[in-house]
This record gives structure tokens, sequence and C-alpha cells, in this order.
């Protein structure tokens, strides 16, 4: 197993401009679908190691000319004040607040690219992006490792499957993609939230920190800093946090991880990457003889022509349910029910995270001089898990747990009473409020599930899914917790004008789906094996969240980063061996 940490860096960011010509332009060892999370490490790990590798992208090239962290509203056409205009072409993206008068151009146009739902089942697939980088471009950052009890939560409260690993197969990975993310955090000691290789902790404000102390002191729950892939001091040519504050319209520093200028341009760098931009991937190509993926078929955006690569491997890391599609409209007559679907387990367990429960108050004894020029703290707070841990007693509404998110904002006092000069004193009153959001684990349930919609395809002739989501029993629960536990915590930490929330998740849930295209050590029950290789094609992997056997309450991007290092060394061990 390669346990190095190769790291050719790069400043740069990913544009047609840089692309190098790799020493064989037509062939190559890998083609990598998505620059995202996934996708970007695993061309960086891959090309890096001397493999000629192809990123097959969906969306156009990213640059630090699209990015506007430092632009204000008034230059804005609509200063951001006419959300119909977004929502002209981005009816669902735009219910997702990063895409916006700023970043709309990111996103898929809804209508040119649809997807279907039963009437009774509303779901809003948001975050869905056609750039350089995915969604690591408006990403929110948090980073959070899983945890034994997470890995093996089914031998804890048998429910499910056990993950075929455990914290230790995934820990030294954890460690190298941490040391080149760059993540601010505190250690806390946790053994259901491992620590990291952080980076000085970005500090509390006095909300955070009354509420960390209150809450510890009052119900022994941990506060701490959320784990953030914010940059506290440079690392290989990216600047520290300059506190401006809107990191989801980018940031010319880098200073947050976004894979368009790092692991891609890193990848790019080594001259064995070449990047295809605007390319919508079809379809994995079979040869029926050798039962082996012989390359990927793709539309161009722009032609709306057809094309093919070759390769002797293939990773899919387009996102969960882009993933899913792929594989599905791939079927052959070896594999009628869609790629690698021996188990029938692809498309079903589809998780998210609900994230409908949560509370907020305000703390008037805070005082301080206001500012519209910030500085804007990008990182907030996190709250571990405190249901259901191993060594407690088991809580009986629900299993598993949730963990919450949340953040402290000063503000001018806009409702001010009066007029004139005591008007003008009454608004530079600050107000200091709180707010935290809960995001909870969705238990893998067969009847969750996407499959491809016989009437219907997107503006290039693909179907398109159908998604089948809904709340269970465990969530309704778990969603009710959170508002309670919310209201209890804020009162402890004596908060006033508190408000409390929750409610169904359907049809916005959060942005973390998984699951669809599960791992498992039994080929009856999964899509992948440990190392995210499809049990039924030995040369096929997908390495974004789909493979998630259970999708634990922590944010799962750094647990993909890490799965996708540790599955790009299992890929080129069986290289060696000749096994691919």
């Amino acid at each position: 197993m390669h346990l190095v940490d190769t790291c050719v860096r790069s400043s740069s960011i990913a544009t047609s401009e840089q692309m190098p010509t790799p020493d064989s332009p037509t062939n190559f060892d890998v083609l990598v679908v998505g620059s995202g999370a996934s996708g970007g490490w695993a061309a960086k790990r891959l090309s890096e190691a001397g493999l000629h590798v192809a990123i097959v992208e969906a969306g156009r090239p990213q640059s630090d000319e699209n990015f506007s962290e430092h632009k204000p509203v008034f230059d804005l056409k609509y200063r951001n004040m006419a959300p119909s205009i977004v929502e002209k072409n981005h009816p669902i993206q735009a219910k997702f607040d990063v895409c916006n008068e700023y970043t709309q151009d990111w996103f898929v146009n809804d209508h040119d690219e649809p997807y279907t739902t039963p009437a009774d089942k509303p779901y809003n697939w948001m975050g869905r992006l056609r750039i350089t980088g995915g969604r690591t471009n408006v990403w929110g950052r948090v980073s959070l490792r899983f945890s034994d009890q997470d890995f093996k939560s089914a031998s804890h409260d048998g429910y499910g499957e056990d993950w075929p690993i455990s914290y230790s197969d995934i820990a030294p990975y954890y460690d190298i993609v941490e040391k080149y993310v760059g993540i601010t955090g505190m250690a806390e000691g946790l053994e259901h939230l491992p620590d990291g290789q952080f980076q000085p902790p970005m500090p509390l404000t006095c909300q955070e920190t009354i509420f960390r102390e209150k809450v510890k002191a009052k119900f022994g729950r941990t506060v701490t800093l959320a784990r953030s892939a914010n940059l506290t001091k440079p690392i290989n040519g990216r600047g520290p946090c300059h506190y401006c504050g809107p990191c989801e319209r980018g940031c010319v520093t880098h200073s947050y991880f976004n894979s368009a200028f790092t692991t891609v341009p890193d990848a790019l760098k080594t001259g064995k990457c070449k990047l295809i931009s605007n390319a919508m991937v079809h379809k994995v190509l079979m040869d029926p003889v050798t039962n082996r993926a012989r390359g990927l078929l793709y539309v161009d955006r722009i032609t709306k022509k057809s094309h093919e690569l070759t390769a002797r491997a293939v990773i899919l890391c387009a996102q969960s349910q882009e993933s899913t599609r792929i594989l599905l409209n791939s079927g052959t007559r070896e594999h009628p029910n869609g790629l690698a679907n021996s188990s029938g387990a692809l498309g079903h367990y589809l998780t998210a995270h609900v994230r409908s429960g949560g509370g907020s108050g305000e703390f008037p004894e805070i005082s301080r001089k206001h500012s519209l020029a910030g500085p804007n703290k990008p990182v907030g707070i996190y709250i571990a898990r405190f249901r259901n841990l191993k060594n407690d007693p088991p809580y009986k509404k629900f299993l598993r747990g949730y963990g919450y998110e949340g953040e402290s904002s000063s503000n001018f006092n806009w409702r001010a009473p009066g007029f004139g000069n005591t008007f003008k004193r009454s608004i530079l009153q600050s107000r200091e409020s709180f707010e935290i959001t809960g995001f909870g684990e969705v238990l893998p349930r067969f009847d969750n599930f996407v499959e491809i919609d016989p009437e219907k395809k997107d503006i290039f002739g693909i179907p398109v899914l159908k998604i089948h989501m809904s709340d269970g029993e465990n969530e309704r629960a778990m969603i009710k917790d959170m508002g309670d536990s919310a209201g209890e915590m804020l009162e402890a930490a004596g908060a006033k004008n508190i408000k409390t929330y929750a409610n169904p998740s359907a049809p916005r849930w959060a942005l973390h789906e998984a699951g669809i295209a599960r791992m498992g050590a039994d080929p009856k029950k999964s899509v992948l094996n440990q190392f995210q290789q499809t049990h039924d094609v030995k040369n096929v992997f997908v390495m974004d969240a789909s493979g998630f056997t259970t999708n634990p309450c922590q944010n799962p991007t750094l647990t993909i980063m890490a799965l996708a290092v540790r599955s790009c060394d299992h890929l080129m061990d069986e290289m060696k061996r000749q096994n691919l």
C-alpha cells in the first residue's frame, strides 16, 4: 500500500489554458469522471505516481476571474435583490442560498438538466455544479473524521450493515488529506469525533465561548470550533484566511480548499494529466469478452456531439446521484439492470442528512460597536454528537445520532425605535445572536432510491434520474429532539428570545447524499468492495460518497477524500500486479 504523501504543489488554478499535453494524449491509464473532492484527489494521486490520467469534467474551467468574494452588492446588476432572475433558470438550485447573482452561472440550468420525483415525495436536488472543482467551490468546508462507532454502527445497535473497513484502515489517509488541505480545529480527545492534523484554531466569538462553557458545565456536551478547511497559516503557496466572509463566492488567496486551485492544478502540473471540460459522461463502455470497462462515452456540452475515451481503468467521482446515473445508464446484455448491479443494490439505500431541527437566540448582555466592514469569520462551532454513544445506555427515541453546526452574528439594531438622533444612536446598538442547526444521520433504507426515468431525458439526450426519498420514523423522532435539545442548550447558555424549530426534511435535505452504490464485504448485498472497486467489473471504481455503507452525522467530504486516496493506492497496486 502507498502511504507516501506525494505533494507536488501548485497555487495556480485549473483552466483550459494551463492544460499540459500528456505524454500519451489519446491512450490513458485512468479516466476520472468529475473534478471535485474525490476526482481532484484521484487525479493528483495517480498522475503524481506517473500514470496518464484524464479528468472528464461536465463543467467549464474555473478561474480566479470568476471569484467575487470582494465584490460589493452595489456592483451587481440587480444588487442580489431579484431572486426571480436567478430562479428563472435555476428554480431548484436557487433554493440553495449560495446559488445567487454572484454564482448562478456555476450551477446547472434546471430546465436543461432535470430530474423527476414521485408526486408525494418532493426532493430538492441542490448543489449541482457545472464547473471545475464541483461542489468544493461552494461547500461549507466542515471537515470531520468518522469514528469506529460510525464504521461499525450495525455491530453497535443492530441496524443495517457495518462498513468493510475500520477507523485504523483510513486514519493514515485522513492524516495525508488534512496536512494538504489545511484544517483549522481544536483537539478535544473524543473517541466518537477523532482529532486530526489541525492548523491553529480560529478564535471563538463571545457568544460561542459562553455557549461552549455553559453547555459543557450543564450537560457535559462538547462544543468546539467547527473543524473547517480554511487556512490559518500559509501552505503550498496558499495564503491564510483574511476574514472577508463569503467563501462560497471563491477565494483569490486560495485560503479555503477548492480542488480547482489545489489538487487539479497539481495533477495538471505533472504533465501526465489532461482536463477535458464540458464533457457530460453518458456511460461506461464495456468489452463483453473480458468483462472489463474499455472507456467512456460523453456528450460535449457545447457541440452536443458524442465522443469516446479509452483507458485501463475508470473512476467515477461525479457526485453520488450522478455517478449512479452513469452506472444505471451503462447497462448491457451482460449487465441488464445497470453496470455493477448484480446485487440489485445499485441506486438503493439513498441517504442524506436531516438538517431541519435547531434554534436561535440573542445575547443582549454582549454589546459592541458593529461595522459593515467586518471582519467576517468563516467558521462557526460544532456540537459533537451526544446521543447513543458507545458507553452510554441507548437513547429510547431513535437510533444513531446528530451533531450541530452553529454560528454567531453581530448586526445593527435595524428595528430600533424613534427617529432622528435617537434612532441613529439606537440603531448602532449591536444585536449579538447565535444559532445552531442539527445534522442527523438518516438510516439506510432500501425504499429510498434512485432509478432511471424511462420517459425523461436531459438536453443532451441522456436519461435522467427519478429520486424517491422520504423521512422515516427514526428521522422524524431525531428532528424533534434536535429542536428540543437546541432550546435547552440555548437556555442554559443564557440566550434570550429563543426560537426553536423541528420541521420535516422533505423537500430540502442537506446536500450530503450518499450510499447508492454501497460498499460491503458481501457482493450479494453491495456494489463496491472496501477499495470502492465494483464487485462485478474489476476496473471500474466509484470514489465519491456513493460507496458509503452508512452516512454518519458528520459531514462527509473529508472521508470522501481520504477514501479516494486509499482506493487510488489500491488501484496502483492492482495495476502493478497486472490485475487491471
